[in-house]
């Protein structure tokens, strides 16, 4: 609760980062300024409020059905680890109190592992950001692509698995209790970096579209985040916790190759995406715009150059 309230009173006092509402201020702050309605931004939207917010709220679920190929496989993709993650949330205390009889309170010190995993991606973040940026640079952008954040995420992928499979096949005596919590650092690792640099993706492939894009992915993950749970106590009881877990690693093996593939062919489905052709358009016309401008001030200082000149002949 007070953890909440201080993310609430910091959210309050945070300032505006987005460019786009930057930009929507001080076009506002310079009419005001200067009583000039000229100045304008091109995220101004005339449209009214209520029609404005059905819109902004229907366009997540409107791109989960018009790029299919993305949804299912990316956002399928994220939702599955997700769940699988919640779901050893379920499967740690029945492991450590149910078959190692461990009480409630010692029990939450097995997520140690996870923790320690999560650390380290964080940790390593510098690293990791150099892997990116040794990606080819588009030679349009002058940056790499949004490709090279799934590069991450195919380690990832694979540090997943072996998380959940080296839990699965120790996790109960008479193996020694530090290899399941070890067996955490390689899973947590691997969500962690999944979770970030899977976010990464599709902020950097949508642009200003980056927000719907991710709340479709965020309700798609919460969906199999809260229910998958819902099973882990029969699975365990009836699998028990050796091919309980096996199942779920077994799982995450079997989707691998869906970020491999968006690695290698992402750049494809980007290209046939509706959304992302139709901002690409948005930014040419607005270079277009920009460069026209540019054009016309050189023109407009030669002329005066050469009034300048022909005055000082006369």
């Amino acid at each position: 609760m007070i953890i909440s309230g201080l993310a609430f009173i910091f959210v309050c006092i945070l300032k505006e980062t987005y460019a786009p509402a930057l930009l929507q201020k001080k076009a506002e702050l310079r009419r005001k300024e200067q009583d000039d309605h000229r100045y304008w931004s091109r995220y101004d939207n005339k449209v009214k409020f209520w029609p404005l917010l059905k819109v902004n709220l229907s366009r997540p679920f409107v791109m989960v059905f018009s790029e299919p190929l993305r949804s299912i496989f990316w956002d399928l993709y994220v939702a599955v680890i997700y769940g699988i993650l919640y779901l050893c949330f379920v499967a740690y205390p029945i492991v450590f109190t149910g078959f190692r009889g461990w009480s409630a309170g010692l029990s939450g010190l097995a997520f140690t592992g996870l923790a320690v995993g999560s650390f380290l991606v964080i940790g390593t973040e510098p690293l990791l950001r150099k892997v990116i940026n040794s990606h080819k640079k588009d030679p349009e952008t002058g940056k790499v692509p949004p490709e090279a954040m799934v590069s991450i995420v195919c380690i990832a992928a694979v540090l997943v698995p072996v998380g959940e499979l080296w839990f699965a096949w120790t996790c109960v005596p008479p193996v020694h209790w530090i290899w399941p919590i070890l067996a955490g650092i390689p899973f947590g690792a691997g969500n962690t970096a999944v979770f970030i640099y899977a976010s990464n993706y599709l902020a950097h492939s949508y642009g200003i579209y980056a927000a719907s894009a991710m709340a479709g992915n965020s309700v798609i993950r919460s969906l199999l985040g809260g229910t998958l749970p819902l099973a882990g106590p029969a699975m365990y009881a009836k699998l028990n916790p050796h091919w309980a877990g096996s199942l779920l690693g077994l799982i995450q093996v079997a989707i691998i190759p869906i970020p491999v593939f968006f690695y290698r062919y992402g750049h494809k489905i980007r290209m046939k995406s509706t959304l992302i052709q139709s901002m690409q358009q948005d930014k040419e016309k607005l270079e277009s715009k920009r460069r026209s401008g540019v054009r016309a001030a050189k023109l407009e200082k030669a002329e005066d150059e050469i009034v300048k000149v022909y005055s000082r002949t006369v």
